[in-house]
């Protein structure tokens, strides 16, 4: 459990690096007019983001989920993996990465790294799938792992994909 605990607080350390990161960037976007779409979703995305990891803690304490080997390291093998593509990702696309959807008048899609690839529309959001399968199956919190992504999904195709899609149709190919 001691090591579990570790991994979801690095995690949520990570994810506090990437607020950072993000409010930067956005700073830098706004500051070149850029225009944010899709603002009344985004508080239940934190919110979701912060209950997946309360989730990951509480359902394996209060519930006395054991690790089991034969689930647990292949799950923080795909954990490890979706931070190394998301890291891709933000590196990928530099300034305009944003936990918000903001786009900049005159930008132009991003198309380096994983963002070449035509076949692999937003691949931030399968990171975020396989992470919120992942992290809490690394200790058998499988209540936690269905439904964060069942919201999860419901949250990314009916509300932020959208959005992002009629954000990016604004930038130049």
């Amino acid at each position: 459990m001691i090591a579990y605990l570790a991994l979801i607080t690095v995690t949520g350390i990570e994810r506090v690096v990437e607020l950072f990161i993000s409010t930067r960037n956005a700073r830098a976007a706004f500051l070149r007019g850029g225009v944010e779409y899709g603002q009344g979703h985004f508080s239940s995305m934190v919110t979701l983001h912060i209950g997946l990891l309360a989730g990951c803690v509480a359902e394996v304490y209060f519930l006395e989920r054991p690790f089991l080997p034969w689930v647990g390291w292949p799950m923080f093998v795909i954990v490890v993996l979706s931070q190394i593509l998301r890291y891709w990702c933000i590196v990928s696309l530099g300034e305009q990465w944003n936990t918000r959807v903001i786009v900049v008048p005159g930008a132009t899609l991003v198309s380096r790294g994983p963002y070449r690839l035509s076949w692999l529309r937003h691949p931030n959001y399968w990171v975020v799938v396989m992470e919120g399968m992942a992290l809490p199956l690394v200790h058998s919190a499988w209540i936690t792992a269905l439904i964060f992504t069942v919201l999860n999904a419901v949250l990314l195709l009916r509300f932020r994909i959208p959005v992002e899609e009629r954000a990016l149709a604004t930038l130049s190919p």
